[in-house]
């Protein structure tokens, strides 16, 4: 059986209508995370996307344990 605790860390996006009417999200945490829609939820979709691809690199390669390690809890599994 699986026990599965939600984590209570967020990534914070913020939004901005450029003047074209494009719509670009960025994660502040995260530079260089960003994304443009032609409607917010595009740009959310997106940049949502691109945030956890940058994440999971990090994690691969060692470089981050912020967000990250707020996702997850780590146990042991009692001898049997």
């Amino acid at each position: 059986m699986y026990n599965l605790l939600m984590s209570t860390a967020k990534i914070k996006i913020i939004f901005d209508k450029e003047v074209d009417g494009r719509f670009i999200a960025e994660v502040p945490s995260l530079p260089g995370v960003m994304a443009y829609g032609a409607t917010q939820a595009e740009a959310r979709r997106k940049v949502s996307a691109i945030a956890l691809r940058t994440l999971a690199d990090r994690l691969d390669q060692g470089t981050t344990r912020s967000i990250v390690g707020q996702l997850f809890v780590y146990d042991t599994v009692a001898s049997r």
